[in-house]
């Protein structure tokens, strides 16, 4: 299915729907080739020791989309959707510290562009509007796909806010040109919740410290690295947190620790 193929079929969709079908075009492999070709992202910081770790994490250079590289859409989605699809493919959400990482060291900034809050910011319309505001500056910028690019969608993140909040979704970024995020850390919104602004960049749960291949979920818990990827010290018992947001899909998502 081209993206424009399913922004016709999404047209006559309630949410539950919609949300189904774009599961399970995006499980089925559905997605542009571009979003296969990961970015390195940088992190670097000292030991209470004095010693420097450099943390290397492959990001998606995009927001997940429907569709192929000449014809996509960008598909906002609930966090169990998104928390699902990273796990089939080995990947993860990022936390805000990545979110922030990816943004700075983007090969092209776009401004964001909301739209008028309202009801039907949850609207496959809204969705469609915004996909055509995001590619319009794309092409301003002549930025082609494939670049890693930032400033068009919020993230949905991972947080230990979630521990206490297991039944809603977490979002952060949308980062202005001046590298000031419009959305602050929040947990408002049930995790059912979705809107045109909301994005999913996934990042692999396979990552590089100081040269060596590690898990990125072991090293969100680990004292020597965690602070350089949360700066909430951490994501506590990241595995499992993922488990719990998506049941029954726990087993699946639990490999992600080994």
């Amino acid at each position: 299915m081209s993206g424009s193929a399913l922004a016709r079929a999404l047209g006559a969709m309630d949410d539950d729907a919609r949300e189904d079908l774009i599961r399970s075009e995006i499980l089925a492999g559905n997605f542009p080739q571009f979003l296969r070709r990961l970015h390195p992202v940088e992190l670097r910081g000292d030991q209470p020791s004095g010693e420097s770790t450099r943390i290397v994490v492959c990001v998606m250079p995009d927001y997940l989309a429907v569709g192929s590289d000449r014809d996509y859409l960008l598909v906002p989605m609930r966090l169990q959707t998104a928390l699902v699809v990273a796990a089939r493919f080995g990947f993860a959400l990022p936390t805000p510290a990545l979110v922030d990482a990816i943004y700075a060291q983007s090969d092209v900034h776009l401004a964001p562009q909301p739209l008028p809050a309202s009801p039907a910011m949850r609207s496959t319309r809204y969705y469609l509007s915004h996909d055509a505001l995001i590619r319009s500056q794309r092409d301003e910028l002549q930025a082609a796909p494939g670049m890693l690019i930032s400033g068009d969608k919020k993230d949905l993140v991972l947080t230990n806010r979630l521990w206490s909040n297991l039944e809603r979704v977490a979002i952060y970024g949308w980062h202005r040109l001046d590298g000031r995020p419009i959305q602050p850390l929040s947990t408002v919104h049930g995790w059912h919740y979705v809107d045109y602004s909301h994005g999913v960049r996934l990042v692999s749960t396979r990552i590089l410290v100081n040269g060596e291949p590690r898990g990125l979920l072991a090293a969100m818990q680990d004292s020597m690295t965690a602070h350089l990827l949360s700066r909430e010290g951490g994501l506590s018992r990241a595995s499992d947190l993922i488990a719990r947001l998506t049941e029954p899909h726990a087993e699946r998502i639990s490999a992600l620790a080994r």
